[in-house]
């Protein structure tokens, strides 16, 4: 295999770093869902005992529910036709065309990564959605935490414990990838210190040149946590890189004058923010279709770049055409029906008062 112009140009050492720890990204992720799930919901019903479930599960399914239905079908259809990467045969497996029904009841359910676990990797598209299960559960879990607890103190006390948990789960499974990795209990570490970010930035947030040398530390904790590797530091280099992310947005939480990012120059960064979830969805089916074309070894380095710049771009559009056609009608749309339900449950609930007055 040709060697990459990464590794041409960086070297193999620091080219491997650069690329194969991005799982890294998604603890960074997971940090800051739970980040923005508990800032929206204090937003929205002020203090966190009183969230109401049905509305918080009926946003979720409103956001998540139209495109995860529409990629599924995508990637079920071009796996039933046998086109390369959609099928059910990555790591040497040759699984049938009903065994999608399976896997598209795991994507649904909230348990694709236990399935692979049981499994490892056995589709190219649908491998990455692992990582959906996790933050589906914690969606899941997150009114729930509260109608039991009850109160904030009990709901930081759980969260501390899933931090000191998820290390001792990840050296416990080190040997298996698909734990370590996959698991439930390795990534809530990550969400949970998100979620208490967020609690802290309502009390406190460090300002002018503390929040500046906060922000520093943090980075370079980041950057230095991803150059080291995953290799070797499954059991605390997730929390490390967790804990760098927090630390980043609980001096950023509050920052309202103008810096780099609320400029001219990463205002494309913003948007890709905005529709994440339609990039996460749907940039692996224009990857397998790319990798359809032409198959890694057989480009040139000098090729690679005009590539990842195709890819990107063309992940981006889908992205955007989703966005607009599918997600943001199909959320709006699901909102507006759940508004007008609970209004006429209001109005019905009204009229039985007063035919009992």
């Amino acid at each position: 295999m040709k060697n990459s112009p990464f590794e041409l140009m960086l070297g193999p050492k620091w080219a491997r770093a650069l690329i194969y720890n991005g799982n890294y990204g998604v603890t960074l992720f997971f940090v800051i869902s739970g980040f923005l799930i508990t800032s929206m919901s204090l937003s929205r019903w002020g203090t966190l005992e009183q969230i109401k479930p049905r509305l918080f599960y009926t946003y979720r399914f409103a956001r998540i529910a139209p495109s995860l239905v529409l990629v599924l079908a995508i990637i079920v259809l071009l796996g039933c036709l046998g086109v390369p990467y959609f099928t059910n045969t990555d790591g040497g497996h040759h699984l049938p065309a009903s065994f999608f029904v399976i896997a598209v009841a795991s994507v649904l359910s909230f348990w694709h990564n236990v399935l692979m676990q049981s499994q490892g990797w056995f589709n190219y598209c649908l491998n990455i959605y692992w990582s959906l299960s996790v933050e589906e559960v914690f969606y899941l879990a997150f009114p729930v935490a509260f109608l039991v607890l009850r109160r904030n103190w009990l709901f930081v006390l759980a969260c501390l414990a899933l931090i000191i948990y998820a290390p001792i789960y990840r050296a416990v499974h080190i040997d298996n990838e698909m734990y370590w990795e996959c698991g439930y209990a390795a990534c809530f570490d990550a969400i949970a210190l998100g979620c208490l970010t967020a609690l802290l930035a309502r009390r406190w947030t460090p300002a002018g040149r503390r929040a500046g040398f906060v922000r520093a530390i943090a980075a370079l904790g980041f950057v230095a946590t991803y150059l080291n590797g995953i290799d070797g530091h499954e059991v605390f280099g997730f929390s490390a890189i967790a804990l760098s992310a927090s630390l980043y947005l609980l001096a950023s939480a509050r920052d309202t004058g103008p810096s780099l990012a609320t400029g001219r120059l990463t205002k494309p960064l913003r948007w890709l923010g905005r529709h994440s979830y339609e990039l996460y969805l749907f940039h692996i089916v224009v990857l397998a279709l790319i990798r359809n074309v032409f198959a890694r070894g057989e480009l040139a380095p000098w090729a690679w770049g005009l590539w990842l710049t195709l890819f990107i771009l063309l992940s981006t559009l889908v992205a955007y055409l989703v966005a607009r056609y599918v997600s943001e009608p199909a959320n709006q749309a699901i909102r507006q029906l759940s508004m007008d339900s609970a209004n006429l449950d209001a109005a019905a609930s009204q009229r039985a008062l007063q035919a009992v007055e």
